[in-house]
């Protein structure tokens, strides 16, 4: 729903194209002021539909899924964008109100060419007014379309945890998904999705998250950790909650446990739990893997698929109106 979205011109860039869009209607006018009163309608709808098509060229704010609306809201602020529509329109309104005004008013003034620039002016001046909400909603357009894709039609696994307890190998090693792995807290940057295909009808949904902190004291959620949630939250058939018992990843056993449980206080959905780096310590009463020597990995996505029942097995339309043909 992002990925089409065009990018968003400047205030200067949309003036530029305005005006050699207005030049060549000028041009196939012979009588002087019907040449200028042609460039500053010209003009002043051209100004008008671009600003109008920026607006629509986003999805409506309102009516996105639950998931993608959280992280806007996450990332720029519902409202915030809201008001930048809002300036855009404004102007749209504007720029056209005054520029037809002039337009108008050309056949009556005894100097076309100074109408013309008044209209120019007035236009440009309302256009500049808006330039920062214009760059604000390409700089929202830039990350919004590298968003993932997260079906509603699959099972979901979401695999959650500290940083750096393994979360981004095992969703390596267990889906397409092939998010950077290093050795140091925070390497996911965002969410990232993977799949694997259980049969020719069926395909699970893996989504990694960014390492998220405890942060039932005093301390607020950044927004890497409130993106994290968002999806437990939002998208989750089943979660998968990994700890390092090893506590090589910085985090001590206790303060993971403690996470676990905020985790399992708002989750509405299974949860499993995994140790990881069980080639460096086991973990007693939980599922023990190692994304380094792959022990315990299959038994763990075992145990996972497990918990798919028939109203979780979502097979897509389209794919059942391939096998009823």
């Amino acid at each position: 729903m992002f990925d089409k979205i065009p990018t968003v011109p400047t205030a200067d860039e949309i003036l530029d194209r305005s005006f050699r869009r207005a030049a060549k209607k000028m041009r196939e006018k012979k009588n002087k002021d019907r040449a200028n009163e042609e460039f500053v309608r010209a003009v002043t709808q051209a100004v008008h539909d671009k600003l109008v098509s920026i607006i629509q060229s986003f999805p409506e704010l309102d009516t996105l899924p639950p998931f993608y609306r959280d992280l806007v809201e996450i990332l720029f602020g519902i409202e915030e964008m809201r008001k930048a529509f809002g300036g855009v329109g404004w102007a749209a309104w504007h720029s056209r109100d005054k520029g037809m005004d002039i337009a108008k008013s050309m056949r009556r003034s005894s100097d076309s060419l100074a109408t013309r620039k008044q209209a120019v002016a007035r236009i440009a001046s309302i256009v500049h007014q808006i330039d920062k909400d214009l760059r604000y909603l390409n700089d929202a357009r830039n990350i919004l379309r590298k968003l993932p894709i997260v079906s509603s039609d699959e099972f979901t696994i979401v695999i959650a945890g500290y940083p750096n307890v393994g979360k981004s190998s095992f969703i390596r090693l267990v889906s397409t998904a092939t998010p950077e792995v290093a050795s140091y807290p925070f390497t996911t940057k965002g969410v990232f999705v993977g799949h694997r295909d259980i049969s020719w009808r069926e395909r699970v949904q893996f989504i990694d998250t960014p390492g998220i902190l405890d942060a039932s004291g005093t301390r607020e959620r950044n927004k890497i950790e409130r993106q994290a949630l968002n999806a437990l939250i939002y998208v989750a058939d089943l979660i998968i909650f990994i700890i390092d018992a090893s506590e090589h990843c910085g985090y001590d056993l206790a303060t993971q446990e403690l996470l676990l449980e905020e985790v399992r206080g708002f989750a509405k959905v299974p949860v499993i739990v995994v140790a990881n780096k069980a080639d460096l310590v086991r973990y007693e009463g939980v599922l023990n893997m190692s994304t380094v020597t792959k022990e315990g990995v299959e038994e763990v996505l075992e145990a996972a698929l497990k918990e798919r029942t028939p109203t979780t097995i979502r097979i897509p339309d389209y794919m059942l109106q391939e096998n009823q043909e």
